[in-house]
């Protein structure tokens, strides 16, 4: 079957099934039966969710989905995507096990993997930051500036579930790259086109060490993912193993964002099974994976270890087994098809950016999930965890003003709940890409070291895989040119100043301007080379 594949959506649903729609109306290519979308999909429904969104002010405008969710339109083509940092988190955050945003568009979760037509599609949302790896998810809206970022970020738990997956996966997207991909393709190409990647490339610090251990163990059939907003493939030959006969070899292709003249769709051709269903279904193995794991749920901001075998855990093992999911097709009495039960929540205004209501909602498609496979609802127990706490902090705060009243004097005990219940200062909000302790690159990361030459691992990828020009892209170049007028005010001239930012996210000079720290600067400011971000 024809899959398309996309980069960053950022909004731009309706550019991607206008480009579609083109490719069948000037080289009859019929529309594909599947659309993939690798995060940055900003499913934003109303203002609430514009405030959830961790881009500055000027870039918070609301995008087409709010006309799929009201049901004005329908998405043409099935859709499933995943998360990237940024999103209208409130949004996905009430789906942590995946459901619909609107009819015929179905977000996978913080992690899952579904089945249609045969092709087992799996993916994991967000991006990896190590301070937050270890993490539950105990983010809530309304955030602060902490957790406005936080909650997109990668858990150890997510990792550990899809590491307990054992059957062949076919697809499988992340948003942010395996670390170590760019070595399995044409690396000189790459840093040709974003040199500034060349210092990470060398240090081998590009991209997620949690999706390239995932990429180690899932060996998919594909993976795909966007984020740095450049297209790059590559082949990776894995090791074989014991139960394989021969080695297994994953096709990765990373796609740009959505903008002309840029390589942000790809159409591939998947092999499916004709006979299977043609309605997007719940993938068993996955369901028992989930069952094991569910005493495993955390809602705390402190960090904590999977389960291994270390001698500190009694089990670290929570693969399934054949009887266990059989166990699971009787429990759901052999019908895994995902019910189409997407319901709109009342909304705030479409077009209004002024503060709405910031609500911690809960769907009611993840407590029917949540019901019928007898597993904890996360938004639930973060619901029930911040309640608790402001019920703490409320008599904490009679106690202190007792002391006042007693004493004068006010109590030194922390009552600091910030995590969980601080409301989002829009003003302050700034693109997540800090990472403490890094070097920003040098300014004359366009000369390429002969290390880096040297240790060029090219490979082709099949024709399917192959972009034309003609294929819907540059051809679509009129219809889409209104997404390149994004604002500019405000921002530097030279791309070559957008690489001298100093300092951490947090430190003051003396004048006490902060300075701000950002990873891959000119891929995430404002101008991006030749195209306004």
């Amino acid at each position: 079957m024809k899959v398309a594949v996309t980069g960053c959506c950022h909004g731009a649903l309706d550019k991607m099934y206008e480009t579609l729609a083109l490719m069948e109306q000037r080289h009859g290519h019929a529309l594909p039966d599947l659309l993939l979308c690798t995060g940055d999909f900003q499913a934003v429904r109303d203002s609430a969710d514009l405030q959830c969104m961790a881009v500055p002010p000027k870039y918070r405008q609301m995008g087409g989905f709010a006309q799929y969710y009201s049901g004005e339109k329908k998405a043409p083509v099935l859709t499933i995507f995943i998360g990237g940092n940024h999103e209208a988190s409130n949004h996905l955050q009430e789906l942590p096990y995946g459901g619909w945003v609107a009819p015929n568009i179905y977000y996978l979760g913080y992690a899952g993997v579904v089945r249609y037509r045969g092709v087992r599609i799996g993916g994991i949302s967000g991006i990896f930051k190590s301070h937050d790896y270890k993490r539950g998810h105990f983010e809530c809206p309304p955030y602060n500036q902490n957790t406005l970022r936080s909650v997109y970020h990668v858990r150890n738990i997510e990792v550990f579930k899809l590491k307990q997956l054992k059957q062949p996966m076919d697809i499988f997207m992340s948003h942010d790259w395996p670390r170590g991909i760019y070595h399995y393709g044409n690396k000189n190409l790459l840093l040709k086109k974003k040199s500034f990647f060349q210092q990470e490339v060398e240090d081998n610090t590009l991209g997620s060490p949690a999706a390239s251990e995932l990429l180690q163990h899932l060996k998919p059939t594909y993976w795909f993912a966007a984020h740095l907003h450049v297209k790059f493939a590559a082949i990776m030959q894995h090791e074989a193993n014991d139960s394989e006969q021969e080695p297994k070899t994953t096709k990765f292709l990373a796609l740009d964002k959505c903008l002309p003249h840029r390589d942000f769709l790809q159409i591939v051709e998947i092999k499916h099974d004709p006979s299977a269903s043609d309605s997007l279904e719940y993938d068993p193995e996955w369901l028992g994976v989930l069952k094991a794991t569910n005493n495993l749920v955390n809602v705390s901001p402190n960090s904590w270890n999977m389960p291994e075998n270390n001698g500190l855990h009694a089990k670290w093992d929570y693969s399934v087994t054949e009887e266990d999911i059989k166990a699971v097709l009787e429990e759901a009495n052999n019908d895994l098809r995902i019910p189409q039960n997407f319901s709109a929540a009342s909304s705030n205004g479409n077009k209004s950016q002024q503060r709405a209501t910031l609500v911690h909602r809960i769907n009611p498609q993840t407590t029917e999930f949540c019901a019928r496979f007898g597993l904890n609802d996360i938004n639930s127990r973060v619901q029930q965890l911040r309640e608790e706490i402001l019920v703490q902090r409320g008599e904490e705060e009679e106690e202190e003003e007792e002391e006042v009243d007693s004493t004068g004097e006010a109590s030194d005990y922390n009552t600091d709940v910030s995590g969980l219940t601080t409301s989002v200062n829009p003003d302050e909000i700034i693109l997540d890409e800090e990472v403490s302790g890094e070097e920003e690159p040098d300014d004359n990361l366009d000369q390429q070291s002969d290390a880096t030459s040297a240790g060029s691992d090219l490979r082709r990828l099949p024709s399917s895989m192959n972009v034309s020009s003609d294929d819907g892209l540059d051809s679509a170049g009129a219809d889409l040119a209104q997404l390149s007028r994004e604002p500019q005010e405000g921002e530097e001239d030279s791309p070559s100043k957008l690489l001298k930012r100093t300092g951490i996210e947090g430190e003051e000079e003396k004048g006490g301007k902060k300075k701000i720290k950002r990873r891959n600067q000119a891929i995430y400011a404002s101008q991006d080379e030749d195209e306004v971000e």
